[in-house]
C-alpha cells in the first residue's frame, strides 16, 4: 500500500486501527506478528575473523615461510624474533579494530528508548523496541521518531530529515492524500524512523517497524556491500611480492653458483636460505603496525577515531576530500549575522525591539539537563534567542513580563507566525515570517522611534534589501508588531497579522567553522582538492564557499543531471560546489573520481550516505550527527563532526607513510648489501672456503641490526615539509630507489674493503665484515631518519636507544664465550678505529649526497 497516496481512513482502516490507539492485547499479538522495532545487523563484529583477517597480508606470509626456515636451520633466536614480529602485528591491528568497536558502540545514539503512543486511548511512554504497526505515535518538539507513520493530524509540524535525506533544513508536513508517484523527500505527510521533530506536534500511525522501515531498507542493502580493498595495503601487497621474486631469484643463482663450486647441495641451500631470510624486511610489518598505532592515538586525541589501522596512511595519500557542508565545513547551528532595521544595515545601536520580537514569537523553549542547558525547538528559532541572549535580553524575563495571550502558528499559506501578549493595559501581536509577506502585510515601518507611512515605493525597497541579505546566502525572516487597546481581548487572526508596523530583517546562516579557512588552505598547499557535497540550495553553499576559501565552478542537482558521465569525468576537476545533492549523485560523483585515478575520502552523516562511504576510498562519518549504519560503514569516525580534524589526520597519515618509506631507505640498502657482497665474491675467487658470511652471521646481522633501529623509526615526528607536497600516487619505492643504490654500493663497498684486507684469516674477515656492516647501519640509520641534513632535525631518544642496544648487544657476542657460536674473533683498538673511521667517512658522503638531492629537488 502506498500509504503516502491513501486517506488518513484508509491507512487507519489498512492496520484496524483508530485514533484512539491500539489495545494492550492487541499491540502485544501484532509484537508477536511483526516482531520487536529494531535494525538488525548481519554481520557482527567476530574477533576470531578480524585476528585471522591480520595474517592476509602476502608480506605475512612471507614471514611465516621465513620464521620456518629459520626453524629448519636451527636459528631459534631468529625465528622467535619473526613469530614475534608477525605476532605484533596482528595484535595491534586486532586491538585497534576492536578498541575501534566498543568505541562505536558508545557512540550509538539515534535509537532512544521510549516513545509515546496512545494505547487504549491513553498517551503512554513505551519501550521504542515495543511499537508495532497501527500504534498511533503522539510526536512533539525534540521527539526522535521511532518509527515509519503517516501522519493523522498535525499543528505546525516541522521534522529534520537530513539523516535520511541530507537536506538540513527542517521540512514543514502536512496530513493530506499526496500524488502515488512523489519521491521519499517529497512525501510530506510521512514521517520517518531516525528523524527529528524540531517544531510543531502530530499524531501518526506507525506504518512500518525495524527492518522494514526506510532506514532499515538502507541498512541491509548497505550491509550487503563489499567494502572497497584498502590502497595502501593492494600497494604493500605488490611490494612484497617483488621482494619476494627478486629474493628467489638471487637465491636461486647462489645455490646454482656454490653447488658448481663443490658446495653440497643442503649447505648451499642453507646460505642462500640465510641470505633470503637477511633480504626479506621482516620488520616492515611492526614498523608499520607500530607507525599506525602512535598515529591513531595521537589523531584521537585530535578528535579523529581510526576503526581500522591501514585507513591512518590511506588518509595520507588522499587527493580528494569529498566533505559534507553542514556541520563539518560549518558549525552545524543557524547564527543571526546580519540585521536590518530602523532604515539601516547591521545597526551598533537601535535594534532592541527587533531582537525582541524575535524572541516573543517564537516557540523554542530552553530546558536543563544532566550536561547543562539545550535548547528544544526550531534552529531558526534558536537562533534568535541567542542573537537577543548576546545583546542582554533574556527569553524568560521577556516572557514573565509580557505573558502570552493566543498564538496562531506557522502555516505554509500564510507563511508567517503570531503571537498576542499582554503588556500592562494594552495587548501586542509580534509577528515573524517570509520576508516579502511580512513587508506586504505592514501598513508603517518603525523610523526613529515613528511610524511611518509605507507606500509601494518604500517596500520595494524593502524588498530590495532583503534581496540583497538573500544573495550572501541568508535565512532572512522579518518582524512586524500591532498594538490594541486593553478592551481588545477577542484578537482574531487577521487583526493580529494586519495593519501590522514593520520593525526590520534578521538574516542567518550556519556560519563556518573558524579553522576551516585555514584548513582548506593547508589542502591546497598539500595539492588536495576540496569539494564541498551538500543538500542545501546553491546560493547557500556558494556563500560558504567564499567565506571558506572554496575556488571553483558551483554545479547544483539540476545541472548535475543534464551531464552524462563523459561531460562529468572532463569537467569535475574545475567543480569545487555540489549542491541540493542526492545520495545517488553522491555516488555517481565518487565514482567519476575514482574513475581518474583519485584517492577519495568522503564525509557523510546520514543513512543516505552510507553507500558512498563504503564506496570511498576513506569513509569518514560524523560522530556526532552520524547514524549508527553511517558510523558501521566508515573507515574513520570524526568525534567532533570537524572539517579540520580530518586534514589534521591527513598530516598523520603522511607522516607514516614517510616513516615507512625511511624504514624500507634503511633496510634494503644494508641488507641487499650482504646478499651482493656473497655473489660478488664467490663471482671473483669461485672458491667456498671464501665465503665471506656464514649462514648464522648472516641472520646475526639480520637480528641485532636491523629489529630495533628499523622500529624506532616508526616514532619519528612528522616533517615540517610533509604538507607542502602532492598526495603520492607511485608505488612504495618511488622517490628512493636512487638512495637505496647508492647507499648499497657504498655498503657493498665497505664490507668488500674489509674482506678483502683480511682474507689473510677468513674468521677475522667474516667477523670485520659483521662489525662493519653493523656499525655501518648504525650510521645509516641516521641518514635515512629525514631527507634533510640529520642535522637540522629533531633528536629521536628512542633511535639513540636502540643503537646503544644493538651496539651493546654485538659487544656482548664478541667479547663472551658466545663468540664461538657465530665464529667470531675479538678485534682490537686498531680494528675498530678503522670501522668506525670508514663508517664515519660513509656517513658524511651519504649526507652530502642527500644535499645534492635536496638542491636538484629544488
Amino acid at each position: 500500500m502506498d500509504y503516502h497516496a491513501s486517506s488518513t481512513k484508509e491507512v487507519l482502516e489498512e492496520f484496524d486501527s483508530d485514533e484512539e490507539g491500539l489495545g494492550r492485547e492487541e499491540a502485544a499479538e501484532r509484537l508477536k506478528k511483526y516482531g520487536e522495532n529494531k535494525l538488525i545487523k548481519t554481520r557482527h563484529f567476530d574477533a576470531v575473523k578480524v585476528f585471522l583477517n591480520q595474517f592476509k597480508s602476502f608480506l605475512i606470509i612471507i614471514l611465516i615461510f621465513a620464521a620456518v626456515l629459520s626453524v629448519f636451520m636451527k636459528s631459534v633466536i631468529d625465528a622467535v624474533v619473526i613469530f614475534a614480529i608477525i605476532l605484533l602485528n596482528a595484535g595491534l591491528g586486532f586491538s585497534q579494530e576492536y578498541k575501534a568497536e566498543k568505541a562505536i558502540e558508545k557512540l550509538k545514539k539515534i535509537m532512544v528508548p521510549q516513545a509515546k503512543v496512545l494505547r487504549d486511548g491513553k498517551v503512554m511512554n513505551i519501550d521504542s523496541k515495543k511499537i508495532v504497526p497501527g500504534d498511533i505515535l503522539v510526536l512533539s518538539e525534540g521527539d526522535k521518531i521511532m518509527a515509519d507513520a503517516r501522519i493523522l493530524s498535525l499543528n505546525g509540524l516541522k521534522v529534520n530529515e537530513s539523516a535520511l535525506t541530507g537536506e538540513s533544513v527542517a521540512e514543514e508536513k502536512v496530513y493530506k492524500k499526496l500524488n502515488s508517484s512523489a519521491p521519499l523527500a517529497d512525501r510530506l505527510n510521512m514521517v520517518y524512523q531516525g528523524t527529528t521533530v524540531v517544531f510543531g506536534s502530530a499524531k501518526a500511525i506507525v506504518v512500518n517497524t525495524g527492518m522494514k522501515t526506510e532506514l532499515g531498507k538502507i541498512s541491509g542493502l548497505v550491509q550487503e556491500v563489499k567494502a572497497e580493498k584498502n590502497p595502501f595495503k593492494e600497494k604493500l601487497d605488490i611490494f612484497a611480492k617483488r621482494i619476494g621474486i627478486f629474493i628467489l631469484i638471487l637465491s636461486a643463482i647462489i645455490v646454482g653458483l656454490l653447488i658448481l663450486d663443490g658446495v653440497e647441495i643442503f649447505q648451499s641451500f642453507l646460505v642462500a636460505v640465510s641470505l633470503a631470510v637477511s633480504a626479506i624486511p621482516e620488520g616492515l610489518p611492526a614498523v608499520i603496525s607500530l607507525g599506525f598505532a602512535f598515529a591513531t592515538r595521537r589523531m584521537l586525541k585530535n578528535k579523529v577515531l581510526v576503526r581500522k589501522l591501514p585507513a591512518s596512511e590511506t588518509l595520507g595519500r588522499t587527493t580528494v576530500i569529498c566533505a559534507d557542508k553542514t556541520g563539518t565545513m560549518t558549525e552545524g547551528e543557524m547564527k543571526v549575522v546580519s540585521i536590518y532595521t530602523n532604515g539601516k544595515l547591521n545597526p551598533e545601536k537601535e535594534k532592541g525591539l527587533l531582537l525582541k520580537i524575535g524572541v516573543l514569537c517564537n516557540k523554542a523553549r530552553i530546558e536543563r539537563g544532566e550536561d547543562g542547558d539545550y535548547f528544544i525547538g526550531d534552529p531558526t528559532e534558536k537562533a534568535l534567542i541567542v542573537s537577543a541572549k548576546n545583546n542582554f535580553l533574556d527569553k524568560k524575563e521577556l516572557t514573565e513580563k509580557e505573558p502570552k495571550v493566543k498564538e496562531f502558528p506557522f502555516s505554509s499559506e500564510r507563511k508567517m507566525m503570531s503571537i498576542v501578549r499582554r503588556q500592562e493595559r494594552k495587548f501586542i501581536s509580534y509577528v515573524k515570517g517570509a520576508p516579502e509577506k511580512m513587508v506586504g502585510q505592514s501598513e508603517y515601518e518603525l523610523i526613529d522611534g515613528e511610524k511611518v507611512k509605507l507606500d509601494d515605493k518604500k517596500k520595494e525597497r524593502l524588498i530590495g534589501v532583503y534581496e540583497d541579505m538573500a544573495k550572501q546566502g541568508l535565512r532572512v525572516l522579518g518582524f512586524a508588531y500591532r498594538e490594541f487597546p486593553g478592551f481588545h481581548k477577542d484578537i482574531m487572526q487577521k487583526d493580529a497579522e494586519g495593519g501590522l508596523v514593520f520593525v526590520g530583517f534578521q538574516g542567518m546562516i550556519d556560519p563556518p567553522r573558524p579553522e576551516v579557512k585555514d584548513a582548506i588552505r593547508l589542502c591546497n598547499k598539500a595539492g588536495i582538492k576540496v569539494i564541498m557535497i551538500t543538500g542545501d540550495s546553491k546560493l547557500t553553499a556558494e556563500a560558504v564557499a567564499k567565506q571558506i576559501g572554496l575556488v571553483g565552478k558551483s554545479v547544483d542537482s539540476k545541472e548535475l543531471q543534464k551531464m552524462n558521465n563523459r561531460e562529468l569525468f572532463n569537467c569535475i576537476g574545475e567543480i569545487s560546489v555540489f549542491s541540493r545533492i542526492s545520495p545517488e549523485d553522491k555516488l555517481r560523483i565518487i565514482n567519476i573520481l575514482k574513475q581518474k585515478n583519485e584517492i577519495v575520502a568522503m564525509t557523510g552523516d546520514g543513512v543516505n550516505d552510507a553507500p558512498a562511504l563504503k564506496r570511498a576510498d576513506i569513509g569518514i562519518a560524523m560522530g556526532v550527527r552520524g547514524t549508527d549504519v553511517a558510523r558501521d560503514s566508515s573507515d574513520i569516525v570524526l568525534l567532533d563532526d570537524n572539517f579540520a580534524s580530518i586534514v589534521q589526520g591527513v598530516r598523520e597519515g603522511r607522516g607514516i607513510y614517510d616513516n615507512i618509506k625511511k624504514f624500507i631507505k634503511f633496510l634494503l640498502s644494508a641488507n641487499f648489501a650482504e646478499v651482493v657482497l656473497v655473489l660478488l665474491v664467490m663471482l671473483i675467487w669461485r672458491n667456498p672456503e671464501l665465503l665471506p658470511l656464514l649462514p648464522l652471521q648472516i641472520l646475526w646481522i639480520n637480528l641485532a641490526a636491523d629489529s630495533l633501529p628499523a622500529l624506532a623509526l616508526s616514532s619519528e615526528p612528522i616533517e615540517e615539509y610533509i604538507m607542502k607536497k602532492k598526495p603520492s600516487r607511485q608505488g612504495i619505492l618511488k622517490g628512493i630507489t636512487g638512495f637505496i643504490l647508492f647507499v648499497g654500493f657504498i655498503a657493498i663497498l665497505i664490507d668488500f674493503l674489509f674482506f678483502y684486507w683480511n682474507m689473510a684469516d677468513i674468521n677475522k674477515a667474516r667477523t670485520m665484515v659483521v662489525t662493519a656492516s653493523i656499525m655501518f647501519q648504525m650510521f645509516l640509520v641516521f641518514n635515512c631518519k629525514t631527507s634533510k641534513s640529520v642535522f637540522k632535525s629533531p633528536i629521536n631518544k628512542y633511535l639513540i636507544y636502540a643503537v646503544l642496544i644493538s651496539i651493546g648487544l654485538h659487544l656482548l657476542v664478541m667479547y663472551t664465550p658466545m663468540n664461538s657460536l657465530f665464529y667470531f674473533v675479538s678485534l682490537g683498538v686498531y680494528d675498530w678505529l678503522k670501522i668506525i673511521g670508514i663508517c664515519i667517512i660513509g656517513f658524511f658522503i651519504i649526507e652530502g649526497y642527500k644535499g645534492v638531492g635536496e638542491r636538484l629537488n629544488r
